[in-house]
């Protein structure tokens, strides 16, 4: 696909998602002309705009039209704020089971000179992203959690086989590309059936990646060994409420979650979306931090590159990782929670600046 076109879609989300998605765009069609990567760019209304204009949240021809995409960019969804009526679904549940996004790929990295708890601090935690204890996620009809009586709530992990090998096969993968070290964090101490399963299908995966070192940590204990020595890993894989738990702990080291990108990628289609939530707090202010968004681009760009065998977009993707690190290196242009004085707009042009 060394030439064609990619389609990409922007979803700004909500509050600060107005914010941080468009100077996203604005750095990786930068990238796109720089590189010559040919990139279709397409709006596509979600959240409480959507709502407020096409009656729904999540309108009903936004999944035909993502997919005919290859990627998109999802800023944050404030539905927490949302009314309480039928039209207002969460969406980026929906988006990942319906496009079985079953890889939450987070890394996590620190910046010398940016006030961080670690440093020297260069890892990826991959999550599986369909199944585990998320009710919104886990089965196909009803939901994983219930309330058979007034004082009894169940809910139900859901593991299987395929979905476990899968999201094995591209934390391997990743791995192989990185230090070629893995570590499956687990706890099949406990729950031996299920984190059992878990493991039997990373060790069975292992058997293809004989050059990738592959070791075993409980999660309790590993969350412990992450705050002390976050420096000794390199790429993790595990469930999905482990790993939601986990990226957010890594994320509190190097400096919060506005240093937390993010990607959702599945078989054919992959989603940026940063960690972070929509901060409708400091929403219109132009003062978020849009590293995490732009940074998720940059994340969707690469994945597009290595899936369709485009230079143009690895380029692109390289380009933006660089100029991003000139930016951080040098802070003249950082925002506040970096400890700087800019605004939102005014860090996402000098990372546009920076790439030449």
């Amino acid at each position: 696909m060394q030439n064609d076109t990619l389609k990409i879609g922007i979803l700004e989300g909500d509050d600060i998602g107005h914010e941080v998605v468009p100077e996203t765009i604005k750095v990786m069609r930068r990238a796109a002309e720089i590189t010559g990567l040919s990139v279709a760019w397409e709006p596509v209304p979600i959240g409480k705009r959507a709502l407020d204009t096409l009656g729904f949240t999540l309108p009903p021809d936004t999944l035909e039209r993502l997919e005919a995409l290859d990627g998109w960019v999802l800023g944050p969804i404030g539905h927490q704020a949302y009314p309480k009526v039928k039209e207002t679904v969460n969406p980026h549940p929906i988006l990942r089971k319906h496009f079985d996004l079953f890889a939450n790929i987070r890394p996590v990295r620190s910046y010398p000179g940016i006030p961080s708890v670690h440093q020297n601090v260069d890892l990826v935690i991959v999550r599986e992203n369909n199944e585990g204890f998320q009710p919104d996620r886990n089965v196909v009809a009803g939901s994983g959690e219930f309330r058979p009586t007034n004082d009894v709530t169940i809910s139900v992990r859901v593991i299987t086989r395929n979905g476990s090998s899968k999201v094995a096969r591209e934390a391997f993968e990743l791995a192989r590309s990185r230090k070629k070290q893995l570590t499956v964090v687990h706890k099949d101490t406990v729950f031996k059936l299920g984190c059992g399963m878990f493991v039997e299908e990373c060790k069975r995966i292992a058997q293809e990646y004989p050059d990738v070192q592959m070791q075993e940590a409980i999660v309790d204990t590993f969350a412990m060994r992450l705050v002390m020595t976050p420096q000794k890993y390199d790429v993790v894989v595990t469930t999905n409420m482990f790993g939601d738990i986990l990226t957010d702990e890594a994320a509190g080291l190097v400096g919060g979650l506005g240093l937390a990108p993010g990607l959702c990628a599945g078989p054919r289609h992959a989603m940026a979306q940063a960690t972070h939530g929509s901060a409708p707090d400091i929403a219109g202010k132009n003062i978020a931090n849009p590293y995490a968004m732009i940074m998720s681009g940059q994340m969707l760009l690469d994945w597009l590159g290595r899936k369709h065998n485009s230079a143009q977009a690895l380029q692109a993707a390289a380009l933006i990782e660089n100029s991003v690190d000139t930016v951080m290196q040098e802070r003249k242009f950082l925002t506040g929670d970096l400890g700087g004085t800019a605004k939102t707009s005014e860090m996402g042009d000098a990372i546009v600046l920076a790439m030449g």
